[in-house]
Order: structure tokens, then C-alpha cells, then sequence
């Protein structure tokens, strides 16, 4: 994970600052960055060796407008909370004819890469054709949630973010599932292994791929049948299990709310009592003093 910096390079003109950060899961690049300017830019898109899905989640000003050539306008209208998909080996340009804030998400992958993290077969079509202004409400949400994640340091954001990424990928290029597959759980034999593992890694950090190889699924799959089986996403059982932890040790133990929050994976007592609060319905001191007097 890389903290949030601000770029000191060259930026196009009129853009007067740009703040950036990043993180990658499943081999999948997340990059958000946040731009302030003051009047028209244009300027070139990186990673053009790369396949790039771009959502802007906020911005101030003129919309910005996504474009094949530097000075050839969209053909397509502007729509709120759409989406952009550039192939590799295309270049894309970004306009704004009076830009004063915008926020954006840029994915960046390899597919050779995805095939081999989530075991899927993707649309050969999809990923050699561009979409521009394309509304997809279910990948902008997932792209939104994903780069809210890219700063959280708690072991469950890795559990979620592959989650996030398997999820926009699948519906970005992958096939349609086999009838039925949606609704089908895990076998007994693959939920205990799956379950017996993440127990033994609490409160560490656990990449979604192992889970899924433990139950010979992939990761599109293995999620889809999880919450079959558990009622929950995998990073959310997780999460669950080490509040269920921390419980234990608030009525069991005198450690303080420090301790038991380096204890259970999380950064601090702050992060510790505000996801306490958010699962349990109590700061931890408060569930701890009720049930103990």
C-alpha cells in the first residue's frame, strides 16, 4: 500500500496540484487521484501498455470527457457516475473545458495476470473494444467502495479488496456463471477447510486466492458460494470473528483497549472502537463495563 503523496512532476496546464495514492490487489492497480485546477485541460492518460477502467467520483467544474484523440470529442453524451474501458495498446486522453476539482479511480491490469488470479475465462471481445461513458451502476459502486479501501490498513481490507476486484472483473469481462451457480454454497468439506484456515490466520491478513484455492474454486466462484454457505463475503466473516476475538478478551482478560485492539489486528483503539461500535452497538468499554457489572 502506498500513502497518499503529492506529485511534484510537470502537470498539464491549469491542473495546479495533484495528490495521489495507491494499492493493487489480485494483480488489479488502484490509483485515486485528486486534481485541482483552474481553467481548460487536456492531458494524456499513462499506462497505455495496460487495460484501464476509470471512474470519476467527484468533480467541480466543466465534466470531464474521455477521448481517443487529443482533439476529437466524445461521441457519447455525458451521463453521471459512468465508467471508461481502454484496451491495452490505446491511448486515452482526458478533457475539461473549465476544471476546478475532480476525484478518480484508475484500475490498471494485465490480463494474462487475471487469468491466472481468478481462474475465469474473459471476453476476448471486451477486452480488445472501448467504452466510453458506458453506466454501469453496480461497477461504479464497487470501483467507489474499492478506492475508499486503498488507505485502510486493517487486515480485512485485503479480503475485501480482492473481493471487490474478482467482482468488477467478472462483471467487466468475464462470461455470465452457469445457471444456478450464484445460488450454489460451498461442499461441508471445503466451508470447514476454508473456515479451519482463517481461524488459524486471525488476525493476519488473508488473501481471498488462498481461500479459493483451499476449495479448488475461483475467486468469482469461491465468494459467490461462500456467502451462500455463511450469510456473509469473506472479509466480512473475518471481521466478524475477530470482534467475536475481541469480545472474549474484554470479559476475560484486563488488557486494556489498546492491547486488545494490537491483539485482534486493528491499527489502534480508535479504529478498534469505531468498528466495535459499528458491529457490536457499543464502544467496546461501554459492551465491556455492561457485561461485567
Amino acid at each position: 500500500m502506498l500513502a497518499r503523496v503529492d506529485t511534484v512532476l510537470p502537470l498539464p496546464e491549469n491542473v495546479l496540484s495533484l495528490s495521489a495514492s495507491g494499492r493493487a490487489w489480485n494483480g488489479v492497480s488502484v490509483n485515486v487521484n485528486e486534481w485541482r485546477g483552474s481553467g481548460r485541460v487536456v492531458h494524456r492518460f499513462p499506462h497505455e501498455a495496460e487495460n484501464r477502467l476509470i471512474a470519476i467520483l467527484e468533480e467541480v467544474g466543466s465534466p470531464c470527457e474521455p477521448r481517443l484523440r487529443q482533439n476529437q470529442p466524445c461521441r457519447i453524451g455525458y451521463t453521471p457516475r459512468h465508467v471508461d474501458f481502454i484496451p491495452a495498446g490505446m491511448e486515452m486522453w482526458g478533457y475539461s473545458a473549465d476544471v476546478r476539482f475532480v476525484r478518480d479511480v484508475k484500475l490498471t491490469f494485465d490480463v494474462a495476470a487475471l487469468d491466472e488470479s481468478l481462474a475465469s475465462r474473459f471476453d476476448r471481445d471486451a477486452l480488445s473494444t472501448p467504452r466510453l461513458r458506458f453506466s454501469d451502476d453496480r461497477i461504479w459502486t464497487l470501483v467507489k467502495l474499492l478506492a475508499e479501501a486503498v488507505d485502510d490498513p486493517d487486515p480485512s481490507a485485503q479480503l475485501y479488496g480482492d473481493g471487490l476486484t474478482a467482482a468488477i472483473m467478472a462483471r467487466l469481462l468475464a462470461d455470465p456463471p452457469e445457471p444456478g451457480a450464484s445460488n450454489k454454497g460451498l461442499a461441508p468439506w471445503q466451508l470447514r477447510r476454508v473456515v479451519e484456515y482463517l481461524d488459524a490466520q486471525l488476525p493476519e491478513r488473508v488473501d481471498l486466492a488462498q481461500l479459493a484455492a483451499l476449495a479448488g474454486l475461483s475467486q468469482a466462484h469461491f465468494s459467490r458460494a461462500f456467502k451462500a454457505s455463511t450469510g456473509m463475503a469473506p472479509y466480512r466473516w473475518q471481521l466478524d470473528q475477530r470482534i467475536r476475538r475481541a469480545k472474549t478478551q474484554l470479559i476475560d482478560s484486563r488488557a486494556s483497549l489498546d492491547q486488545v485492539a494490537e491483539a485482534t489486528g486493528f491499527a489502534d483503539a480508535v479504529h478498534f472502537g469505531r468498528t466495535f461500535r459499528k458491529l457490536a452497538g457499543a464502544t467496546p468499554a461501554a459492551w465491556r463495563r455492561d457485561r461485567k457489572s
